[in-house]
C-alpha cells in the first residue's frame, strides 16, 4: 500500500527503465528485433500447423494454439513500451491500462491451462497410443483451447475488477513499463491485503499451482510408462516430444510464480523488470525456437516453405 491523498486524474505514468536513461535508442532496436522475431517464429509456427496437411495431429494443433497465443501476448506489451523509449513522458489511460491488464492477465491465465492442455496430450499419446486418435479428437482438442481462454478470461476479470476497484495515489506512477498487478497495488492508497489473498488464491492456486500440479502428475506418469518401454528408440522418440514442453512449462512457471505468488511489501523495481522482461517478452521469444530446434517435422515444414519463399523470389 502506498501513501498519499488520492487524485482524480486517471492515467498513468509509466517509469520504465530509468536506470539506463540514456540508452533509450539501444533499448528500442533490441526490443523491436525482439518483437519482430517473437512475431514471425510464431506466426510461422501457427501457418505450419494450421494448413500444412502432415501438421494436423493433436500435438500440432495445441503446438499451434501456443504460438498464436504468444503473438498475441508479446503483441499487449512490447508496442506500447517500443512507444514509451520513443516519448519524452510515458503515459496511458485508465482505460488503456484497463484493457492491458485484462488482456495480460487473460493470456497469462490462457498459456497455463494451454500447457496443461499440452500435457494431457502428451501422457494420452505415450500412455494410451492406440486410443489416442479416439480421445485426442478434434473436437476434444477445440473444446480445451476454448476451455482454457475462457478460464484465462475468468481469472483476468476478478483480478482487473478488484485491481482497478482500488483508489490509486499522488502522482500515478508506476514502476514498470506496462501495467501489471504487483506495481498497481503499490500505489493504491488503500489496504491490499484482500487483493493479495484473491491473487494468490485464485490466481496462484487456483490457475498456477493447480495446472503445474496437473503437468507434474502427467509428467510423473508419462516417465513411469518410458521407463517401461522396451525400445529405446521409443524412449528417445517420446523423450524427445516431451522435453520441448517441459522447458517451455519450466520457463513460463517459474517467472510468473515469483512475480504474483508472493506479498507486494516484497516488491523490487530493479527486480520485477529482469522478471517481467523475462515471462513477458523472452518466454514468447523462445517458445517457438524451442519447439522448432527439438521438433524434426517442424524444421522440416518451416524448411520447405523458406525453400519455396526463396526460390519464387529468384525467378
Amino acid at each position: 500500500m502506498a501513501g498519499g491523498n488520492e487524485t482524480t486524474w486517471t492515467g498513468f505514468i509509466f517509469i520504465g527503465f530509468p536506470d539506463i536513461l540514456g540508452s533509450k535508442s539501444r533499448l528500442f532496436v533490441a526490443f523491436l528485433f525482439i518483437y519482430i522475431m517473437t512475431v514471425l517464429g510464431n506466426f510461422i509456427i501457427f501457418l505450419a500447423t494450421t494448413f500444412n496437411s502432415s501438421l494436423q495431429s493433436p500435438m500440432y494443433f495445441l503446438m499451434g494454439q501456443l504460438s498464436f497465443l504468444d503473438l498475441c501476448y508479446i503483441s499487449v506489451t512490447v508496442p506500447q513500451m517500443l512507444c514509451n523509449f520513443l516519448e519524452e513522458r510515458n503515459i496511458i489511460s485508465h482505460g488503456g491500462c484497463v484493457a492491458q491488464l485484462l488482456l495480460f492477465i487473460s493470456m497469462e491465465g490462457t498459456e497455463a491451462l494451454l500447457l496443461a492442455a499440452m500435457a494431457y496430450d502428451r501422457y494420452v499419446a505415450i500412455r494410451f497410443p492406440l486410443n489416442y486418435p479416439m480421445i485426442m479428437n478434434r473436437v476434444a482438442c477445440v473444446l480445451m483451447v476454448v476451455a482454457a481462454w475462457i478460464g484465462g478470461l475468468c481469472n483476468s476479470l476478478v483480478h482487473t475488477v478488484l485491481t482497478f476497484s482500488l483508489p490509486f495515489c499522488g502522482s500515478h506512477q508506476l514502476n514498470h513499463y506496462f501495467c501489471d498487478i504487483p506495481p498497481l497495488l503499490k500505489i493504491s492508497c488503500r489496504e491490499t491485503l484482500a487483493n493479495e489473498l484473491v491473487l494468490f488464491i485464485v490466481g496462484g492456486v487456483g490457475v498456477g499451482f493447480s495446472t503445474f500440479t496437473f503437468i507434474l502428475i502427467t509428467y510423473i506418469f508419462i516417465i513411469s510408462t518410458i521407463l517401461k518401454m522396451s525400445s529405446t528408440d521409443g524412449k528417445h522418440k517420446a523423450i524427445s516430444t516431451c522435453a520441448s514442453h517441459l522447458t517451455v512449462v519450466m520457463l513460463f512457471y517459474v517467472t510468473a510464480i515469483f512475480t504474483y505468488v508472493r506479498p507486494s511489501y516484497t516488491y523490487s523495481l530493479q527486480r520485477e523488470r529482469v522478471v517481467s522482461i523475462l515471462y513477458s517478452v523472452v518466454t514468447p521469444m523462445l517458445n517457438p525456437i524451442i519447439y522448432s530446434l527439438r521438433n524434426k517435422e517442424i524444421k522440416r515444414v518451416v524448411g520447405i516453405f523458406f525453400f519455396k519463399f526463396y526460390f519464387k523470389r529468384t525467378l
